[in-house]
């Protein structure tokens, strides 16, 4: 195992609540619910349409100013977003990786400036020698090729990476990418089916880095068929 591919949204940081949060306090002014069912086939895949203020139309069964909505919850993302830090385990993730000697990347399905802006703003950005985003690829997230893109950035075949995921659609994209793929949940994603991930931890504070990398060195040289 040369490197950790890192998703961004719900595995390092997470922003994933916050802004279902958001859109719940939009919801709730108008009198819905936003419901985990709707919600939750979004999360780590952008090659759907995704439209929570057509949703809320909808259910209150009356137009509304969409427009309005998206930037009062744009806005309200940003300001809870602001004061989230690192999620457990990624500091240590991250300083063990350099003391080791591995190579790091980003593989995310949201924007560039996103991702890259909350890096520098966590003091993170420097960690990392590659970074992938939407603009980089045709397809993201569950298609392969955000991480195929990220390996071979790093110039390491894909099943030498170890992949960290919170999410269904990122753990069948890592699988199918052909890495070692652990999914890292969060508070939203525990409730997805994980089941493909050759390894699942409730944080990764549970495991040290240093105890993972025999786990998945074990699976490399088995050369178990992907899912």
């Amino acid at each position: 195992m040369q490197a950790l591919i890192f998703d961004f949204d719900g595995t390092i940081l997470d922003t994933e609540s916050t802004e279902f949060q958001a859109w719940q306090e939009v919801y709730q002014e108008y009198g819905a619910e936003l419901s985990l069912d709707y919600w939750l086939p979004f999360v780590g895949n952008n090659s759907i349409p995704f439209d929570p203020a057509g949703h809320l139309e909808k259910l209150v069964g009356k137009p509304l100013d969409k427009q309005s909505i998206e930037d009062w919850v744009g806005q309200r993302k940003q300001s809870l977003n602001q004061s989230l830090k690192p999620l457990p385990g990624v500091l240590d993730y991250l300083e063990a990786a350099q003391a080791m000697g591995l190579k790091l990347a980003v593989a995310s399905s949201s924007r560039r400036a996103w991702v890259e802006g909350h890096l520098e703003r966590l003091g993170l950005l420097s960690y990392f020698q590659v970074i992938r985003t939407k603009e980089d690829v045709a397809l993201t997230k569950p298609d392969p090729a955000l991480f195929l893109r990220a390996a071979e950035g790093l110039g390491v075949p894909p099943r030498e990476t170890i992949v960290l995921e919170d999410s269904q659609n990122g753990v069948r994209a890592a699988r199918f990418a052909g890495a070692f793929t652990v999914a890292v949940p969060n508070a939203l994603t525990r409730h997805l089916d994980l089941s493909q991930a050759n390894l699942l931890l409730e944080s990764l504070g549970d495991l040290p880095l240093w105890d993972l990398l025999p786990i998945a060195r074990q699976w490399g040289r088995t050369r178990l068929p992907t899912v």
